[in-house]
């Protein structure tokens, strides 16, 4: 089967440049750069999330503090590797920018009311370990799970990805290696490192918290796909 990469995994954000920008890496002469978009939640909380983008797609005044984009592109991970331990680092790269004009703070309000979309990530990828189901002290159901989503030139991004309540109880009998269709967003949280010397460290997790989710089951006896949605 062909693969779009481009349909496997892209997203929308819309939010405000928080911070400066910080040079990242170059490629053949293509710098890359990363700032912080801040993303409001219906909650009225925000999420921070990191942003990759080239040179080649900014202007100098483009990623200016509090100035409000539309970012599309994708849900990328790479491996770090700090003190000789591995580390999954998770960004989105971005692939189109496009300034947005300031509404009123009321009008802007109600636009995240309504739920237009200002966060939603589209991935369709493989269960790569076991989904973690558990219940926190309050009863509420969560799943956890990591998603190999197949990129160009034989690469993978490996997606963590949390599901609640119904998705949860359904996610915990997901096997390894099913194919599943993940609409959410993209969210982040802060947790606390301990470390053996017995430091604290404060850290950012970043994952996509699932809206809906489907399994794609592909028949060995006729070239047809059927979509299983979780109930």
């Amino acid at each position: 089967m062909d693969t779009n990469y481009l349909e496997n995994n892209y997203l929308t954000l819309v939010g405000k440049v928080t911070g400066e920008k910080k040079f990242s890496h170059e490629i053949y002469g293509e710098k890359f750069y990363v700032f912080n978009l801040s993303i409001p939640r219906l909650s009225g909380n925000s999420d921070i999330i990191p942003i990759t983008v080239s040179e080649r797609l900014i202007s100098e005044d483009s990623l200016q503090e509090n100035k409000k984009l539309l970012v599309k592109g994708q849900f990328r991970s790479y491996n770090s590797y700090e003190n000789e331990k591995n580390r999954l680092i998770l960004t989105v790269f971005a692939k189109d920018i496009v300034e947005v004009e300031e509404a009123e703070e009321d009008e802007e309000n109600e636009m995240v009311k309504k739920d237009t979309i200002t966060n939603e990530v589209v991935l369709i990828g493989y269960i790569c370990k076991k989904p973690i189901y558990r219940q926190t002290p309050f009863g509420r159901e969560i799943s956890d799970i990591l998603l190999a989503v197949n990129r160009a030139y034989n690469k993978s991004d490996y997606i963590p990805c949390i599901a609640w309540g119904r998705n949860a109880r359904f996610c915990q009998n997901l096997e390894v290696g099913s194919q599943v269709k993940i609409v959410g967003r993209v969210q982040s949280r802060t947790y606390e490192k301990k470390h053996e010397d017995g430091t604290v460290e404060t850290r950012v997790a970043y994952e996509v918290s699932i809206g809906s989710l489907e399994v794609i089951e592909e028949k060995n006896d006729e070239n047809e796909v059927e979509d299983q949605k979780a109930v």
